[in-house]
């Protein structure tokens, strides 16, 4: 199989819900997340998302959702086109859409996908869009993270803490 390039996969709401909607055949897989400095706990978390489903869809903040968030000065570091070139990258992802809301509840209520993942981090009822995916026959599924792997443990040691 030929690998696809990450900039085909980077796709508008409107293509992402053409390709991946309502009435697509397989089960689809949505995550969503910043993903501002792209390390190896969040490679491991988005191939147990795909391990998940037929496919892999994802959700990345844009700069200005980020912001709101409010994860520091200056922050996010690398822009949103760039961050979500590089989740697109990886095997396991099939898709990855841009986002403006403060959250994915609007995509997610859009795109209805079979499952809809977040880390263990969460509880089940705190993750957003759980109702409309369940509503519709999807499940939520909480993923283990890697011990030790995190955006902010690596900001720490890269300022030298």
């Amino acid at each position: 199989m030929t690998p696809r390039s990450a900039t085909s996969k980077v796709l508008t709401r409107e293509q992402l819900l053409e390709r991946f909607g309502p009435g697509r055949p397989g089960a689809v897989v949505f995550t969503n997340g910043c993903f501002e400095l792209l390390h190896a706990g969040h490679v491991a978390y988005l191939e147990e998302a795909r391990a998940l489903g037929d496919a892999l869809v994802v959700g990345v903040n844009t700069d200005a959702s980020a912001r709101r968030l409010d994860k520091g000065a200056g922050r996010p570091f690398v822009p949103e086109n760039e961050r979500a070139l590089l989740v697109a990258a990886l095997e396991s992802v099939d898709a990855v859409s841009l986002f403006d809301e403060d959250t994915p509840a609007d995509l997610i209520r859009e795109l209805l996908p079979a499952v809809l993942v977040k880390g263990a981090d969460y509880a089940s009822d705190e993750v957003v869009g759980r109702e409309a995916v369940e509503a519709s026959g999807g499940r939520v599924e909480l993923v283990p993270l890697v011990e030790g792997r995190s955006t902010t443990r690596l900001l720490d040691r890269i300022r030298g803490g």
